[in-house]
This record gives structure tokens, C-alpha cells and sequence, in this order.
């Protein structure tokens, strides 16, 4: 029988089966699925933890759990008091509960400590094949590494943490082949590639479906940029997103603490070369083809992932992005509305007040020394207020030994320690009302990055040439 990558994945965590064959008439059921690794933060665990005390049950596997702190730290000065006092009770109460149930836990005195989803493939926790849960929408990340990974709600990690286990209903399959050839592949990057298909396909396009990504442009992303793919997968509506592995994981997962030892390791890889891959003529529920060749860098005017041009372009017209669809027509009126723009206004000619390069889409060392080729030698515009924040301690710490928090100082960005600060507005690093950011984050929904803020969402080189410019510029122009 011919599978998908995702097939293979899912068969082999199967602990109980209710999904039907697909010529039966029986509805299918959720069937209990094996879960391999587990992630936990100081927001969606707490409750969790509670219900576990309630009912007198420990976490099954600890040793397959690790926890870090990410989203309510302050990326300023650490030394000083938190004064938020719900992100103070939040982060005290992961700490307790970690100690209490034996969970590793890399919190703001670790050197491991950053976002959730930087750390885990940092640390070699991330594998290929394996099932990986988070209470956080953007786990598909992880998918990067031909992982099955997703997020679970507040109940689910409770559940998890009791059974190691979750139920779950099979997602359909959708692959989306990547063809053609970037131009400029520093001036055109994944986040360009992944917001051009959110474009094509609308922000439920992936609607129900786990993602697989394949094509000669795929398979010569780094891993740092395959990620980027995977982490916006659930903006296109996707359960999760999936790239099977090649040398260029192998690679990777090499010397990482988490990571197998060489020898076992190598038995590993060609094990996954062999398995972890979808055959050749199998059959998708759904497939689509995205060609690069004229992809220009991307930019969001509108409040979702979906609203998006050429940096060339000019703001569409209602009518224009509806495209016949009287509700995405209203949806774009709000949306201009919101982002106080006009149809017709060039992008080039839109000003921001904040850049933000960060986020666990965007925060890894190789996204910031992208962003260091055009701000070296540059200032930031007197009219914009700008910051880098690292996606972990030890992103901010290689970057360091790089020089590049040197540069983006000296240009006058502010440089932070790791959090997922500005990306949801959950921390003291906001928008106030009416502000504009040029942002590397995931997300432009209203409100977002703070009440009333105005969020364009772009890739690091991108955020970086505006906060120089002001506005949003062709960085094709400037490499």
C-alpha cells in the first residue's frame, strides 16, 4: 500500500485505531495516538499541572517532557524585579510545578533558555519521526525535521502529561510542490515562500489536512528556513506542516545534547532515509504547485496572513482581494479600515513606527545575520523605534561571538535578551494604539502586538531595510 510521509508517521503511533478505511461507511473516530516529545511553557501548563494535583496523577514519562520559559519573560534587563505581577505568577508557578514533577525546565537563569520552538530543535530534542505536542499553535515548526508535531489545547496537555498520549482524528493529506528558482535568495526568503501560499491558498486553505512541502526549492532551504515554512503552516489553516529529512537534517541533529550518539544516530539516519518519505505515486487528497521564479519579497497590508502583496505592488481594492467572495470583501473593508490604509497606495509608500525582528518564526541565528547585511554601516531612520530580539540565549550568544549585536547597535536598534516579546503582545513589549510595525512575527491579526497596533508581516532582511528607510523598500535593490 502506498503512503504518505504523514501516513507512515501517524501509523506507526497508533496505540488504538478508529480511523476507518476509506471505501468503509462507518464515520471515523479519533484513534489514540502516541505522543514522543512533549513541550511546555509557563502559559498553557499551569492549569494543566492543577488538574493533575486534583486527581492525585503524575506526569507518565517526565524524561520526555522539557519546559521553558518564553512567552510572559521580559526581554529587557533581566535583573530586574518582573512587574507584571500574572506573568510573575505564571513563570513562579512553571517553576514549582517542573520541580515538583521532575520536568527539565530552561528557565531565565539557564543559558538554554528561549523560545519554545527554538529550543527544542537547538537542543536536539526535535526528531525525525517522532510525534511532538505543544500547547502552542505554532509546534507544526517542528515539522521541519519530518516530525509529526502540532498544537493541543490546555486539556490536551494535561493529557498528555498524565498518558502520554493523545486522541486525535486523522488530518487529510495536502502536498504542496515548490518549483522554480529563487532569483535572490537572500532577498527572497522562506517567509516570502510561505506567505506567498497562504496567498494562493487562503488562510483555511489547509483547513483539516496536515502539509507536506517537497520540490528542488524545498530541499535547498537550510533548516533554519524550513522551519519558517512549517511554523506558518497553521496560518494556511493546516494542522501541521511536514518536510521529510535529507542530509541537510542529518546534519543538523549532529553533536546536539538531546540528539543521539554518533553510532546510534547513524543507524537512525538510514533508517529514517529509507522510511521517512512519501512513495513516489502515492496519492494526496489535495495537491497544489507554487512556482518562485517572479516571486518578489512579500508584504502583509491587511489583519490576516492571507492579505498580502509584492513589495511592488500597491494596496488591493476590496473588490479586488474578494475576488467574488462577499464575505473576504468585508473582511477587507474592516481590514483597511483597521490598518487606516487606502486601495491603490503603493507599498513602498507606507511608513512604520516599530520594526520587530524576532519571533519563533524568524529568530534564529541565520535570520539575523541576514538582517546584519543591509543595517551594517547604516542608521536606523530617527522616525522608526526598532529591535532584535533572539529567539534563545544561545541564538543571542552566537550572534555575539558574530559581532552582530555590535551592528545592530551601532545602527541603533535596541538588542534584547530571548522571548517571544513583540510577536503576541503578552509581555511589556507592545504596540501602543495606532502604531505600525514592520514585524518577522507570524500574526497580523487586530490587536495582535498590542491594542489598535498595526501589524505588516515580512522577512528579517525586509524588516531590517525598513526600519533604515522608514518604509517598506525593495531589498532586492540593496544585496
Amino acid at each position: 500500500m502506498q503512503k504518505t510521509l504523514f501516513d507512515r508517521i501517524w501509523d506507526s503511533h497508533i496505540v488504538i485505531n478508529n480511523t476507518q478505511d476509506e471505501n468503509a461507511d462507518d464515520t471515523n473516530g479519533p484513534s489514540l495516538i502516541y505522543i514522543d516529545r512533549h513541550l511546555i511553557h509557563e502559559v498553557t501548563s499551569p492549569q494543566a499541572f492543577a488538574s493533575l494535583k486534583q486527581s492525585g496523577r503524575k506526569v507518565r514519562r517526565p524524561s520526555l517532557t522539557i519546559a521553558t520559559t518564553d512567552h510572559n519573560v521580559s526581554t529587557d534587563n533581566r535583573s530586574l524585579p518582573i512587574v507584571d505581577q500574572v506573568s510573575k505568577r505564571q513563570l513562579e508557578t512553571l517553576s514549582r510545578n517542573c520541580e515538583e514533577f521532575g520536568i527539565t525546565i530552561y528557565d531565565m537563569s539557564s543559558p538554554d533558555q528561549g523560545i519554545v520552538h527554538v529550543i527544542g530543535p537547538e537542543l536536539g530534542f526535535t526528531l525525525p519521526g517522532t510525534t511532538i505536542v505543544c500547547g502552542d499553535s505554532h509546534t507544526s515548526t517542528h515539522g521541519a525535521f519530518g516530525a509529526l508535531a502540532f498544537g493541543i489545547g490546555t486539556s490536551e496537555v494535561e493529557h498528555v502529561l498524565a498518558t502520554q498520549c493523545i486522541w486525535m482524528y486523522k488530518p487529510r493529506s495536502f502536498l504542496i510542490n515548490v518549483e522554480g528558482n529563487l532569483r535572490k535568495p537572500h532577498a527572497i526568503t522562506a517567509k516570502d515562500i510561505i506567505l506567498s501560499i497562504i496567498h494562493k491558498i487562503g488562510t483555511d486553505g489547509g483547513s483539516g489536512t496536515v502539509i507536506e512541502y517537497k520540490g528542488k526549492v524545498i530541499s535547498a532551504l537550510s533548516m533554519e528556513q524550513r522551519m519558517t515554512i512549517c511554523n506558518m503552516s497553521i496560518e494556511g489553516g493546516a494542522r501541521a506542516g511536514l518536510i521529510a529529512p535529507d542530509e541537510t537534517t542529518f546534519n543538523y541533529l549532529r553533536g546536539r545534547r538531546y540528539s543521539p550518539k554518533e553510532s546510534e544516530l547513524d543507524k537512525l539516519i538510514e533508517f529514517w532515509k529509507n522510511n521517512l518519505k512519501s512513495d513516489s505515486n502515492v496519492k494526496f487528497d489535495r495537491v497544489e504547485t507554487i512556482n518562485v521564479d517572479k516571486l518578489a519579497p512579500q508584504v502583509t497590508w491587511g489583519t490576516n496572513p492571507s492579505m498580502v502583496v509584492d513589495v511592488t505592488d500597491s494596496i488591493p481594492s476590496p473588490e479586488e482581494f474578494a475576488e467574488g467572495d462577499e464575505n473576504k470583501r468585508k473582511l477587507a473593508i474592516r481590514a483597511l479600515e483597521y490598518m487606516n490604509l487606502e486601495s491603490g497606495t503603493p507599498i513602498t509608500g507606507v511608513h512604520v513606527d516599530r520594526v520587530f525582528i524576532g519571533s519563533c518564526t524568524n529568530s534564529r541565528l541565520e535570520d539575523l545575520i541576514e538582517a546584519s547585511l543591509v543595517v551594517k554601516g547604516r542608521k536606523v531612520s530617527t522616525e522608526v523605534r526598532a529591535m532584535i530580539v533572539p529567539g534563545s540565549q544561545k541564538v543571542k550568544l552566537e550572534a555575539e561571538k558574530l559581532g552582530l549585536d555590535r551592528i545592530f547597535k551601532d545602527s541603533g536598534f535596541e538588542w534584547r535578551e530571548s522571548g517571544c516579546s513583540m510577536c503576541l503582545g503578552m509581555n511589556s513589549d507592545i504596540l501602543s494604539p495606532g502604531e505600525r510595525c514592520a514585524s518577522t512575527s507570524n500574526r497580523n491579526f487586530e490587536g495582535r502586538q498590542g491594542a489598535g497596533g498595526r501589524t505588516h508581516l515580512v522577512s528579517p532582511i525586509m524588516a531590517a531595510a525598513c526600519a533604515i528607510e522608514g518604509h517598506f523598500v525593495d531589498v532586492r535593490d540593496w544585496l
